[in-house]
């Protein structure tokens, strides 16, 4: 399970084990992670975990948040990135098992045409014996030197682009190009989910609020959700519709 390790100075100060979904980083006391110092925002930034991703989102600091250097707004996770606030710093550790994609399994499975082993020939008359090649002939330095087939995996199809667009409120009409690793929908406070891009396609989570989004009528859970091409989704009183740029 992720991590975040607090230092100041190269002093390390505490842990943080990344169990929740959402892990708020600030300096008011109701924070999971509170740092308190004036150069903290009271509810600074939040760290939003969904399976083996984490993602890190300022929440409007005053200061800024940054990673490796770089000021950031929203950024993916990866191991021994270093976030940086104000003197402090909070370092990613990731130290579960590397996942392998089911894509890049499937893609062990492909042989490529014309490199299938040929067709065994028919069995032999029963007793029968088959006689050997000599050594040094043609067909035994040939079944010596002939590799056996490649393995090539066939070329990675390119992810289709998601789109939102908002059927209801004061913004109808509008479309939201899905192009970051997370996007944040709702309001802060009442109800807000993400919607995450993955290799496998896009997937929408729960995250805060005591209601779930739903999605064509039925009210999801806590798991993350695959979206399908024009599916409804309502988050927060508002209609938008997901579906894959043609």
């Amino acid at each position: 399970m992720a991590k975040l390790i607090l230092s100041m100075d190269g002093l390390v100060l505490k842990e943080f084990t990344l169990s929740k979904e959402r892990t708020t980083i600030g300096r008011k006391a109701h924070n999971d992670i509170q740092i308190d110092n004036l150069a903290v925002s009271g509810e600074h930034a939040v760290v939003v975990t969904i399976l083996s991703d984490s993602f890190l989102e300022d929440l409007g600091s005053t200061n800024g948040t940054l990673v490796n250097g770089q000021t950031v707004k929203k950024h993916f996770l990866q191991n021994n990135d270093v976030i940086e606030l104000g003197k402090y710093k909070l370092k990613f550790v990731s130290d579960g098992p590397v996942q392998t994609k089911a894509a890049d399994f499937e893609k062990t499975m492909i042989l490529r045409p014309g490199a299938l082993r040929p067709q065994a020939p028919a069995p032999a008359a029963p007793g029968a014996v088959k006689p050997a090649a000599a050594p040094g002939s043609a067909q035994a330095n040939a079944a010596a030197t002939t590799p056996p087939p490649r393995v090539v995996p066939p070329p990675a199809a390119p992810q289709r682009a998601g789109v939102l667009q908002l059927l209801s409120g004061a913004n109808a009409g509008r479309q939201l190009d899905l192009t970051k690793p997370l996007t944040t929908l709702g309001k802060p406070g009442v109800q807000v989910a993400v919607i995450t891009r993955r290799p496998q396609g896009f997937f929408i989570t729960h995250v805060e609020g005591a209601n779930f989004p739903v999605v064509n009528g039925k009210t999801l859970d806590a798991q993350a959700h695959p979206l399908g091409d024009h599916d409804v989704i309502e988050i927060a009183g508002v209609k938008m519709e997901f579906f894959f740029k043609a």
